[in-house]
């Protein structure tokens, strides 16, 4: 789903008379881009761990990443270390075991997790030495291990060692390469792994077309949007609700291009909706929009639609059907569904117009699940809200919370 990553994934920026090849760019711009899960994504972010002013002693218990699955979450911190809490039936926390857990347990003992998205009941993420590993359910061949095995720790995807970021959705996964090629594996259903074929799921990665200027990508729960390094945008897989931007309401088997436009930026995916953000800061939603989450009191948009008049916006991340933006001045806004208080503003009141989450001008980025919401703030603290059910929130308990509610480590 579309979700963001926060902070630098140890990919130094190049010297500055050095010429930039396009594994430099998707490089960078797997750095700042957003993770993707179910509908549910994180999507391409601004903020860097660079722009964080924490203190020595906060320095291992800052958060640098975060990415909120359906119900689970998952987060990195400074040290390298990667923690995940909440749902566990089918061992997407990666702890080794599938009892839920209501506050963060550490994954492993590696140091050197780089970036991190959830889907739906499986996690993925990126080490330093640009090496993915996938965990939890696998039944549509979602880990992209070859099997269709369900794992409880993170299992390496194939051998390569050039992953750039990965995107988990609902029941199936895409990342980019340092090459920039795209790759995407589990189910095919409704075509949204966009290779073209027909086929019913792959349990290994599958390269879409030849292109090799592919950037940042967002899966959604059966659409993948993705963008190239020109700046283009491009949808495959279910718009039965318009959700691929291209002004059809079926879908597509291949990459197809939303408008002319060469000015976006990043991309998030949600249920069964998306919106991204061009270069201008300004923000557009399309798709489904029972809920306001396009932004807007209208029907569903089968072409990218802007939101409001704003031209301040730094990235934006799509949850089941709640959106979540950042903004220059360091606001967060919500808008969409608020069923369990995911938009953070202390009701349960749906909302169609984007509402400023409390009175913080800290908000680094967000991350949405599918009725929770997480975000960082400068400092480096992680703060959820939104339904608690499977303990996703990471606060020690099951309770709803309808604001922003710190989440705590253990050293």
């Amino acid at each position: 789903m579309g979700m963001f990553m926060t902070g630098r994934s140890g990919v130094g920026r190049p010297r500055a008379r050095r010429r930039r090849t396009v594994g430099d760019v998707i490089a960078m711009a797997a750095v700042s881009t957003g993770i993707a899960m179910f509908g549910i994504g994180i999507t391409a972010g601004t903020a860097a761990a660079s722009n964080l002013t924490v203190s020595a002693a906060e320095s291992t218990s800052a958060v640098s990443r975060v990415a909120a699955g359906y119900a689970h979450t998952c987060a990195i911190r400074a040290d390298g270390t990667l923690w995940c809490w909440g749902s566990n039936y089918s061992g997407e926390l990666g702890d080794g075991k599938t009892a839920n857990s209501s506050t963060p347990v550490r994954v492993g003992d590696a140091t050197s997790w780089a970036s991190i998205d959830g889907g739906a009941s499986h996690t993925c993420a990126i080490r330093t030495d640009r090496t993915l590993w996938c965990w939890g359910l696998n039944t549509r061949g979602q880990l992209g291990d070859g099997t269709t095995t369900k794992r409880n720790v993170p299992v390496q995807v194939g051998t390569a060692a050039t992953w750039a970021t990965v995107s988990a959705g609902d029941s199936h996964t895409c990342a980019v390469r340092t090459n920039g090629t795209l790759w995407c594996w589990g189910f095919n259903r409704l075509a949204q792994l966009g290779t073209g074929s027909s086929t019913y799921y792959e349990t290994s990665p599958v390269q879409v077309d030849t292109a090799t200027t592919w950037a940042t990508v967002a899966t959604g729960f059966a659409h993948t949007c993705a963008t190239r390094t020109n700046g283009t945008l491009w949808c495959w897989g279910d718009s039965s609700s318009g959700q691929l931007g291209v002004g059809v309401l079926s879908y597509k088997r291949t990459p197809t291009q939303v408008g002319t436009v060469t000015t976006w930026a990043s991309v998030t995916t949600g249920r069964v909706f998306t919106c991204a953000v061009r270069t201008d800061s300004t923000l557009w939603c399309w798709g489904e929009n029972g809920y306001g989450q396009l932004g807007a009191d209208t029907k569903h948009q089968a072409e990218p639609m802007r939101v409001g008049t704003v031209s301040t916006w730094k990235g934006v991340s799509a949850g089941n059907s709640t959106a979540c933006a950042n903004r220059a001045d360091g606001t967060l806004w919500c808008w969409g569904n608020n069923a369990k208080g995911q938009l953070g503003d202390g009701t349960t009141t749906n909302l169609s117009t984007p509402s400023k989450v409390g009175t913080a001008t800290t908000w680094a980025n967000s991350s949405l699940g599918s009725y929770h919401s997480c975000g960082i703030r400068t400092d480096g603290t992680l703060w959820c809200w939104g339904n608690n059910g499977n303990a996703q929130l990471g606060d020690g308990t099951t309770t709803d919370r309808k604001a922003p509610t710190q989440v705590t480590f253990q050293a």
